[in-house]
């Protein structure tokens, strides 16, 4: 049975992760710059509550890797991706949010050897469910896992 303090740092990785997915989010939609994403997450978002929805308190290292990592490689990113889309798909084809998803996951597994293929895969499915149906996390699973094996063998 996992430590009480590996729980807490699961739920709070987890936290990060769906988090860091908004903050992407919203930087696509709004062109905002890092720091004053990163400073909005930190002081209004992370562990707060808004419109009675308690957010949980995050791992704010790991978000604020994910998010810089995330758009300091993008090209390196969106190239992976790429490369694992069907036929005739573009990453413009897929909706905001999943790119998001994707892009995240992606970084992840690039630059965070430390995360285990496995945990980075079933992390980003549970994020998908926040967005998505059934058919979607099917999607998101094909697509991390092949990136995965060209990213890390």
């Amino acid at each position: 049975m996992p430590s009480k303090t590996s729980r807490t740092r699961t739920q709070a990785r987890a936290a990060a992760r769906l988090a860091a997915v908004q903050a992407l989010y919203q930087r696509e939609m709004e062109g905002t710059a890092i720091p004053a994403l990163l400073h909005e997450f930190h002081q209004h978002r992370l562990g707060a509550t808004i419109e009675d929805v308690e957010y949980a308190d995050a791992d704010v290292l790991f978000f604020d890797d994910l998010v810089t990592g995330t758009t300091t490689r993008l090209a390196d990113i969106d190239a992976a991706i790429a490369a694992r889309l069907s036929s005739g798909w573009t990453l413009d084809r897929l909706d905001k949010p999943m790119r998001q998803i994707l892009r995240a996951g992606t970084y992840e597994l690039l630059a965070r050897p430390d995360v285990p293929t496995g945990a980075v895969i079933s992390e980003y499915l549970d994020v998908t469910d926040a967005f998505y149906d059934k058919r979607e996390k099917g999607f998101v699973n094909g697509l991390l896992d092949a990136v995965a094996k060209d990213v890390r063998g």
